[in-house]
């Protein structure tokens, strides 16, 4: 069993900033690409931001310069630190990994519950 769990979310007022957290657990051999997704009230989920196990990362295109995404190898932990955060960045935030269990030869891909993100006054 692998488990993602994510930490980190709340109310913020707009301009404020939070750092969410993804810790993933279990018989994990190793962890290829993390990213974080959302999705508003109504909306569909849309993906937010990637990172690979080097380290290189990408952006939403809207999000580039607010959003920082990095992850710690030896905790497994992905994070995305978000600043200057707007009322329309309120949503739930998933995380989401491709993991190669223990014993088992293909990478799968895995979700956290999410997390709420408020922004607002």
């Amino acid at each position: 069993q692998v488990q993602l769990v994510e930490s980190g979310g709340g109310l913020v007022q707009p301009g404020g900033s939070l750092r969410l957290s993804c810790a993933a657990s279990g018989m994990i051999f190793s962890i290829n690409d993390m990213g974080w997704y959302r999705q508003a009230p109504g909306k569909q989920r849309e993906w937010v931001a990637g990172i690979a196990s080097g380290g290189s990362t990408n952006y939403a295109d809207s999000l580039k310069g607010r959003f920082t995404i990095s992850r710690d190898n030896a905790k497994n932990t992905v994070y995305l630190q978000m600043n200057s955060l707007k009322p329309e960045d309120t949503a739930v935030y998933y995380c989401n990994a491709r993991i190669i269990r223990r014993g088992v030869p293909m990478p799968n891909e895995y979700w956290g519950q999410g997390t709420q993100v408020t922004v607002s006054s």
